[in-house]
């Protein structure tokens, strides 16, 4: 038996090398994935690891306690020079840092926003710093001067006595290089900036004089990390910690691994979907293999073969044909994942450099899910093929379908589909975080349904295209027979790009709907003509609002400043803007009262949290602020709010004072002459032409939102290209063999006068009709799916409304047609050049 299965594998190798290539893109996206996240995994870790090979013991603010109102702890030089006299303490280094924007000799933001740090250079006894060996020119030593690391040095060519510009939090700074230096920060390793400044002006800029964030620790020789840690602990103030080197790597890696797992499990999620679509290729090609060799495999029955063995050959095949796309998927992962990080590299995103990790994880699991997903779609078939009576199988007279047998699978599919239907119809009248099980169970549910039901669907639907293919005369009736002939295989084969546009559709469908309703927030609510801002989205110094309140183009500034207070007890926050501008600059539906009385100890609040407070016009709410002290606040307005404005709304000059560090998130302001190019222009020369502010109209806000979205949209295409592909490669792979099953047919065509091109549109009109069937039935799943979850973000954004986007729809289903044509080019060559006598004397 072993011997005949390796021989059924050599004798259908064309057609079992489609299968092995379905297989082989769904193992290559799943031992990619796995290879990739473990390469940038270890590189972080590495560069991580390398990081803290300075830190023995770190003393740091205990952020477990911190309430959220205020400064977090800081570190005062008194607890530095404790930590110093220690016994088991070598060196110290006491650490500022914070967000340093610089710009590049085009006045353009040099690195990523999010990896743009600025810090110290601590210098020691030797008047140097340990982590930061200088390259060239030394260390900064007051304000005004900075030293570079040697990579950004290179990418933007500063040299030691050049001037830069710079901003910390907004006011352009003019410094001077003093300095370039090597360095181990992993950031930096990631593609990041580092600017370094004497500790005195890192202080002021990110801490407070005489404050630090971080106290790091050298151990004396003899000494260990944690007696230094048990020696540390006796000396440290309240709200403060002490931790080790080793376990600061530690927790970082293990960081590292869970952002790690979420990209990952999102990644193979799609590889599932490949392999899901993959094996509707699987069985449906067994399937026909099994029923070509009815014969044999009754043969084999009748001279001793027992039902295990027939559906054990079966497997084997599917064991054989699973490993060597295993095998081929794994190599092709392999390059996957280091295309990927070639990719990212050359997008400039921040990841380190390292080997490329090809784990024992990523082997077992491709010729794990490759071969266990062969044989597992092959079973069915095989069980099958073992049931058929030997006689009945020698004299052809078996029937492979019953109507017992649709009826019964009617049945399930009905039960699946209208449970799964209402499953989600019952998620949209739920929360976002109640909804998502109940939904996701829901639609897979659904999705399960409608494939069972995909033969009874197909009838239907293929014929509503009846019209357009009698415009094809013959071939387009023969086109239209042939898809429902075998309404099972055509359900398979539709079903796999059916998943595929599914996923594709809702995805839009969402997508433009949340596009949609940001535009029409901004729009609605916003009349400021510029909203200014921090690049990584920092607070803003309050010298910018200041500053633009001076200029006599500007006809109305208010920044949104926020603080953390307790209201009634209860932590909130409360957002300050100018009470004397703001109705200038944003539009709100007031349910009672309106901005003129915003001053003072008046504030106004959004309806929801009124609502969940119970409070309303008039009310007087105990506060206490960040500083401690305690007033009352009176309630003079309830508003409509949104994803942009809500909350408690006071007046800057009520809260700034209670505020140990103001900051802006945004500057809002007005102009005379509206939103025009000139009038840009005039902000960006007021703010020094500083490359950390970002100035944005009404419609930059959208635009950048939709970037973000056509970003991951486009990201979300590509991934489910691959289950797309797969699908292609059901098609050709279903037609293939129907046109092997056919070639008598075909052959008595083409006698009676059907010549070579008619048999080509034939199977090119069967192609787009099952490809096209598949396409309305996942995009109509989409579109049902989209308004579903929309219907969940509707009730936390009241701008959201389902929007549809035809014209997006249209392509999706011009290009299911493109898939048909395209799959049924091979098959239809091969049909147009069957030998007509040879067909005809075919069995």
């Amino acid at each position: 038996m072993l011997r005949t299965a390796l021989r059924n594998v050599l004798a259908h190798k064309a057609r079992l090398l489609m299968t092995a290539l379905a297989v082989m893109l769904g193992v290559a996206f799943v031992s990619g994935t796995l290879v990739f996240t473990s390469t940038i995994s270890q590189a972080f870790q590495k560069s991580s690891e390398e990081g803290f090979s300075h830190v023995d013991v770190a003393l740091q603010p205990d952020r477990d306690g911190y309430d959220g109102l205020g400064q977090p702890a800081r570190l005062s030089q008194k607890l530095l020079d404790d930590a110093a006299k220690l016994p088991g303490t070598a060196s110290v280094i006491g650490e500022a840092s914070g967000f340093a924007a610089l710009a590049d000799k085009d006045d353009k933001l040099v690195g990523e926003g999010w990896a743009t740090t600025g810090g110290n250079y601590y210098a020691g006894q030797n008047g140097e710093d340990a982590r930061y060996p200088l390259k060239d020119g030394r260390a900064p030593q007051k304000s005004g001067e900075i030293a570079l690391d040697y990579k950004t040095a290179e990418r933007t060519g500063y040299k030691v006595g050049e001037k830069v510009r710079m901003s910390v939090d907004g006011p352009v700074r003019q410094d001077k290089v003093v300095g370039i230096f090597n360095t181990d920060d992993g950031n930096v390793a990631a593609g990041g900036t580092l600017v370094l400044f004497d500790s005195k002006t890192a202080q002021q800029l990110f801490t407070a004089p005489g404050e630090y964030e971080q106290i790091i620790l050298k151990t004396a020789e003899g000494t260990s990390q944690s007696e230094l840690r048990s020696q540390v602990e006796k000396i440290l103030p309240k709200d403060t910690k002490a931790v080790t080197g080793e376990k600061l790597a530690e927790d970082q890696s293990e960081a590292i691994a869970t952002e790690m797992s979420g990209m990952q499990t999102g990644l193979l999620v799609f590889a599932g979907i490949a392999l899901f679509v993959g094996i509707f290729i699987i069985a449906n090609t067994f399937t026909m293999l099994v029923a070509q060799r009815t014969k044999e495999l009754a043969l084999m029955r009748a001279i001793g073969a027992s039902r295990r063995q027939v559906t054990r050959s079966v497997l084997i095949e599917a064991a054989v044909v699973g490993t060597f796309a295993a095998v081929l998927g794994l190599l092709a992962g392999i390059g996957i994942g280091a295309g990927l990080r070639s990719l990212m590299n050359s997008l400039e995103m921040t990841i380190p450099d390292g080997p490329l990790v090809v784990g024992s994880s990523a082997v077992i699991a491709s010729l794990a899910v490759g071969v266990l997903v062969t044989m597992l779609a092959a079973w069915l078939p095989a069980r099958r093929a073992a049931k058929i009576p030997p006689v009945a199988a020698m004299s052809s007279i078996h029937a492979a379908a019953t109507t017992k047998s649709l009826v019964v699978r009617n049945s399930i599919g009905s039960v699946l589909a209208a449970g799964g239907g209402a499953l989600v119809l019952a998620g949209t009248g739920m929360g976002m975080d109640d909804a998502k099980g109940i939904m996701g169970l829901g639609a897979l549910l659904l999705v399960i349904g409608v494939f069972v039901l995909t033969p009874l669907l197909s009838r239907p639907l293929i014929a509503a295209a009846t019209p357009l293919l009698r415009v094809f005369g013959i071939s387009g009736k023969l086109a239209r027979q042939n898809s429902v002939r075998n309404p099972r295989r055509t359900a398979a084969t539709a079903s796999a790009l059916m998943i595929g546009l599914t996923l594709i559709t809702g995805m839009t469908v969402i997508a433009s709907s949340f596009q949609e309703a940001i535009n029409k927030m901004a729009a609605d609510s916003l009349k400021a003509d510029y909203t200014i801002s921090m690049a990584n989205m920092s607070p803003l110094a309050p010298e910018v609002g200041q500053k633009l309140e001076q200029d006599p183009a500007i006809t109305a500034v208010s920044p949104l400043r926020t603080t953390q207070a307790e209201v009634e007890g209860k932590k909130e926050t409360v957002a300050g803007v100018n009470g004397g501008d703001i109705d200038k600059l944003l539009t709100l539906n007031f349910d009672s009262g309106s901005f003129d009385e915003l001053n003072g100890n008046n504030v106004v609040v959004d309806r929801d949290t009124a609502k969940k407070k119970g409070w309303k016009e008039g009310t007087t709410l105990p506060v206490t602020y960040e500083d401690g002290r305690s007033a009352k606040l009176n309630v003079t307005g309830i508003y409509e709010g949104n994803q942009m404005i809500q909350g408690v709304l006071a007046d800057t000059r009520t809260i700034e004072p209670h505020m140990k560090q103001v900051g802006d998130a945004q500057v809002m302001v007005k102009m005379e002459g509206g939103i025009t190019d000139a009038n840009k222009t005039k902000l960006e020369e007021a703010l020094g032409k500083n490359p950390a502010v970002l100035i944005q109209d009404p419609d930059d806000i959208s635009e950048g939102i939709a970037m973000i979205f056509t970003m991951l949209l486009n990201i979300l295409y590509g991934l489910l290209a691959m289950a797309v592909i797969v699908a292609v490669l059901g098609v050709v792979n279903t037609l293939a063999m129907s046109v092997f099953e056919r070639s008598q047919e075909i052959g008595m065509l083409r006698a009676i006068g059907l010549d070579r091109r008619a048999v080509k549109r034939m199977v090119r009109l069967e192609s787009v009709v099952i490809a096209v069937f598949g396409g309305v039935m996942g995009i109509g799943l989409g579109v049902f799916f989209g308004w579903a979850v929309g219907e969940v973000i509707g009730s936390g954004l009241s701008t959201y409304a389902l929007l549809i986007p035809w014209d997006r729809l249209v392509i999706f289903l011009a290009l299911a047609a493109v898939v048909g044509v395209l799959a049924a080019m091979w098959p239809a060559r091969r049909a147009a050049k069957l030998n007509m006598l040879e067909s005809i004397k075919a069995e």
